[in-house]
């Protein structure tokens, strides 16, 4: 098979799909890679060093999407790109379809076989080829949150860990998972008094358990999330539907009832954004202010650390790929479920439910399209 990764166009996008061990790997399988020139050098590979991994270098993205059985990128394929897409030609990426009719019939109108990283399951019941960027974006949210903090950015002028005989930030994170971990354990770690809510009670004793005391926990009803907003410098949100849009959990209305240049953080921007008044920003322009609240709504946020993301990813989808290209998407479906969960296109049919809810047309699962 011939893998192709072309360079990523997202504004502010320096990931790319396939770093020079993958491409190794993918090599030493007895297939062909075609990495577009300069696709690495946002993460620091060089053509170089695909070259000597055994990759073809292409003159552009155009021969990439002309000449690949299999195209692996990193963000979702944007306008240009979806216009290259062809039938019988299989598409490994994050998709993030639920809030994006417009990609959505793209997809479907090229035929092609698009499985998402972010509905790929394992099993227990984890999302494996999510949670290595979850874990950054995670990382990264309190850090990006102290910034916008600062007075010059347009918030409040607090310092998240406090001086002595001045109090730290307070910190609300929205989700217990990977994000919201991770979130909750950096903030901790820079001063800030934390608490975590969620819906789980087994996932709110697991964090209880395990972090004893580093940060607080609570149970995320309505009342609870109002009460704590209130109090919030900087709210971070960090709930995932797999495959579906992000349920709306803070109101414009609310926001009159936060702090004065208090910040919002909402990491489920690319599934559509857990706050009413969040918009997808990008790392040039990351913030912007409603009634008063900071939002920093960065659809990419592990692309400010490209060679760190770009290895994290590479690792998780490193074997998934070489199961596509060894056994082709139907076999490699057939043989794992897990994998088959990340089936949301293929000839013109949706193939993921949540998706279809979301954005109101039909789907059919995956194991029908697999057994056809």
């Amino acid at each position: 098979m011939l893998i192709g990764c072309p360079k990523e166009i997202k504004p502010q996008e320096f990931r790319v799909g396939m770093t020079p061990a993958a491409t190794r790997e993918v090599v030493a399988h007895g297939h062909q890679v075609l990495i577009e020139t300069g696709a690495g050098l946002g993460a620091g590979f060089d053509d170089a060093a695909y070259t000597a991994a055994g990759a073809q270098i292409a003159a552009s993205a155009e021969d990439v999407f002309a000449r690949a059985d299999m195209i692996v990128k990193v963000k979702e394929p944007q306008a240009v790109e979806r216009a290259r897409l062809r039938k019988g030609q299989i598409l490994f990426t994050y998709l993030h379809l639920a809030p994006d009719p417009d990609q959505t019939r793209d997809l479907l109108a090229s035929g092609v076989t698009a499985i998402a990283y972010e509905t790929v399951t394992d099993a227990l019941g984890g999302l494996p080829l999510l949670a290595p960027m979850s874990e950054v974006a995670g990382r990264l949210a309190p850090q990006v949150g102290a910034w916008a903090l600062q007075k010059a950015n347009g918030g409040r002028g607090v310092l998240m860990g406090g001086v002595p005989g001045v109090g730290p930030a307070e910190v609300v994170v929205i989700g217990g998972g990977v994000v919201g971990t991770q979130a909750a354990r950096v903030a901790a770690g820079m001063g800030a008094d934390v608490t975590v809510l969620d819906r789980s009670l087994p996932r709110l004793r697991y964090l209880d358990d395990v972090y004893r005391g580093v940060f607080k926990t609570r149970y995320a009803s309505t009342e609870a999330t109002a009460d704590l907003i209130i109090r919030a410098d900087l709210v971070i949100g960090a709930v995932l539907i797999p495959g579906a849009a992000a349920p709306k959990l803070v109101t414009r209305a609310q926001l009159s009832t936060m702090k004065p240049g208090a910040v919002i953080v909402d990491v489920a921007i690319d599934q559509g954004g857990c706050f009413e008044t969040s918009r997808a920003t990008t790392h040039q322009d990351p913030i912007y202010t409603v009634d008063g609240i900071v939002h920093y709504c960065v659809a990419n946020m592990p692309g400010a650390v490209a060679r760190s993301s770009t290895i994290a990813l590479g690792n998780a989808t490193m074997p998934f790929m070489l199961a596509l290209a060894d056994k082709g998407w139907r076999k490699a479906c057939t043989d794992d479920v897990h994998l088959a969960a990340g089936l949301n296109t293929h000839a013109g049919q949706l193939t993921n439910a949540a998706v279809g809810m979301a954005l109101h047309l039909p789907s059919v699962t995956p194991a029908a399209i697999i057994a056809g």
